[in-house]
């Protein structure tokens, strides 16, 4: 019997992440490390549950991930948005109360590339009349 699995995919600033929800007990897996080991902050932990809080599902699947690019704040946000998907993959009726949440959409802000002449994106050098 083949197990039933729901892929989705996350993006936020350079941060990616590839997530399968498979049915389990709850266990969240990022690049093959538990959740705990790998986001350091409570705050960034508490951000990759909120999806599983909302649709009403916590414990019901086990979440293998893979992210990649950025840093810990991106990746978890990319995690929540993969996640997100993957659980409106599963049931089409969690997709009303995550679009409410706002874990559908995908946040646009990225860094801004750097100009010539300039240090920085907008940062130029200090003016001197001399």
């Amino acid at each position: 019997m083949a197990k039933m699995q729901y892929c989705g995919t996350g993006r936020r600033k350079s941060s990616v992440a590839r997530v399968r929800l498979v049915p389990g007990k709850g266990n969240i897996t990022v690049n093959k490390k538990p959740l705990d080991e790998y986001f350091g902050m409570e705050l960034l932990k508490r951000e990759v549950r909120r999806p599983f809080e909302i649709a009403g599902c916590a414990g019901k699947y086990d979440v293998i991930a893979i992210v990649h690019g950025g840093g810990t704040t991106g990746q978890s946000g990319a995690l929540r948005h993969g996640i997100s998907r993957a659980l409106c993959q599963a049931d089409s009726e969690n997709r009303k109360a995550l679009k409410a949440a706002g874990f559908l959409t995908r946040d646009p802000r990225m860094k801004e590339r750097k100009k010539y002449g300039l240090k920085k994106a907008r940062r130029a050098s200090q003016f001197s009349k001399r």
